[in-house]
Formats: structure tokens, sequence, C-alpha cells
């Protein structure tokens, strides 16, 4: 406790100097998160943290990976982030190592972080942008936004147009396709897939494919096994690359899917993050679901 305390004495004194010393010279920055919080900065960041694998992805895409000064665990992409310093996994942060290393802003996953350890931050005087894409576009605005407050615009606009110019090739290469039916699974026991309103969801539509649980209320929600073979979807997407994870459906021959062998392992690092490479995953998808449209023909 006094620990912490002590700690929380040298962020409050830090931040007042960094305020005092940069207010006169550099322009407020403010921009609008995903949570709808209007996120203002006396100075654009110098120094960030990153609470999610997605968000350290979405900073250095905005061009700031300069000014990343912490990141969860499991921030392995780009390769630099690896060698940052870690302030604890997306479920559990150590808010005594964030505020120790005096952030002008943190970057959160406004469904996947502890909402009251996010509180706490804010209470804190930390300034937190709550980062939560259900579609592409917001993949590109995050980009953007975040670059407005890391003041690297030129970087981030750059990048948000890649990432929209790549998106509309996709589109159209994969247009007026005929629909598959596709179980999307994350993890086997408790069996569990994403419903409509997750961004792979949006990956799957991108593709032509439909997602056979897409209408289920829960964001992430936990199914049985039999209500998958009742679906009998067209095949069966697998983000868990444990082997085990798709030799499970193998005994079930009158399930399409199986008949047709059309069971694919995906790169849920790819996909199930909501950061630019999901488009990377994305032609993978799309590629996998052309095959199993071939297939039908057979």
């Amino acid at each position: 406790m006094h620990r912490l305390a002590a700690t929380l004495l040298l962020f409050a004194t830090s931040l007042a100097f960094a305020t005092n010393a940069t207010s006169a010279t550099s322009a407020t920055v403010s921009v609008t998160d995903d949570g709808g919080t209007v996120i203002t900065l006396k100075a654009t960041a110098a120094r960030i943290i990153s609470v999610a694998p997605h968000t350290t992805e979405l900073v250095f895409a905005a061009g700031a990976g300069k000014a990343v000064v912490g990141v969860s665990a499991f921030s392995d992409f780009p390769a630099e982030a690896k060698h940052i310093a870690s302030v604890g996994s997306s479920a559990q942060l150590d808010l005594e190592r964030i505020i120790s290393l005096r952030p002008d802003l943190v970057v959160a996953w406004k469904s996947g972080n502890a909402a009251r350890q996010i509180v706490r931050l804010r209470q804190l005087g930390i300034p937190v942008f709550e980062s939560e894409p259900r579609d592409f576009e917001t993949i590109a605005t995050n980009i953007e936004r975040l670059a407005v407050l890391a003041g690297t615009n030129t970087q981030g606009k750059l990048a948000a147009n890649t990432f929209r110019q790549q998106l509309a090739a996709l589109s159209k290469r994969y247009a007026a396709r005929t629909s598959v039916r596709a179980f999307y699974q994350i993890w086997p026991s408790p069996l569990m897939t994403l419903n409509h309103t997750h961004l792979v969801s949006q990956a799957l539509k991108l593709c032509g494919a439909e997602n056979v649980f897409g209408a289920l209320p829960q964001l992430v929600p936990t199914i049985s096994m039999e209500s998958v073979i009742a679906a009998d979807p067209d095949v069966i997407f697998i983000s868990d690359e444990r082997a085990e994870a798709g030799a499970m459906w193998q005994r079930f021959t009158q399930m399409t899917a199986v008949k047709k062998k059309n069971i694919f392992s995906v790169n849920g690092t790819l996909m199930n993050r909501a950061g630019p490479r999901i488009l990377d995953g994305s032609a993978q998808l799309c590629e996998q679901v052309e095959l199993v449209r071939q297939r039908r023909k057979n």
C-alpha cells in the first residue's frame, strides 16, 4: 500500500509538471473514442500505453509506435512490441506499473479490459481511449483518431486509406458470390462462437458467408455440439490452432462440413483481433470459402 501511494504521488507530481511544461507551447487535441467518451489532451501524447493486443497494432499502424512505453501480454505484433515493458494481461492490468510509466494516454479494449480498472485510471487523471471496432470502417477511424492524439496525422491517414483501399479490392473480388453457411469456432470446451455484431461476422459476410449463429444475443455465445449438428453448416472455421479442436467433429459424418472436408483452421491472431491485419486473415478466409463453393459442385 505504501509503494502504491508513493507511486500515485510521483505520478501526480509528474503529470502536473508535464502539464505546465507543455500547455503553453502545444495545441489541444480531442477525439471521441468508441465508447462515446471525448478524449482531450493538452498536447499530443508522447508516452502511450496499450492494454490489448489489437490496440497495440492500431497504435503502431497510426505511426505512434515510438511513443509506446507499455503493452499488455500477447502484444506480439509488430515485432518491436515484444520488447516493450509489460503492464499485465488485458483482463488484469498492473495499475501500479502503468502509473510508474507516466503515460499521457492509455489505449484500452472496451469489452476486453476490466471496466473497474479503466474507471480507476480515469479517476487518476489518465486519459483512456477505449477501442471497440465492430466493423471495418471503425478500424480505419481508430487509426485516424489515435494518430490525432499522437500527433502522427499524416501516417495515420495514409494507413487508414490504405486499409480502406485493400478492403474495397477484397469486397469487389468476392461480391455477388453464392452464399455459404458457416460456423466459426473460437473455443472447443466449452464450445464458443461469435454473433453477428462481432467483427469476424463482418469478415464472413465480406467473403459471402453467413454466420449460422449470428442471431444469438451474446457477443461470444456458448453453444452445444448438438446445436451445431442441427445447424449443419457448409463449413466449420476454427481459430483455435490445437489439433483436437477440429478433430472433434470428424465422427459426425452426417454433417455437410465433415462429408465435404470443409473444416479449416484460421489464424486467430489475424481474425480475432480488431486491427488492420484482419484483412490478411479475411483474404485467407475468402479463399477457403471459395473452396467450399467449388466442392459443392462435386
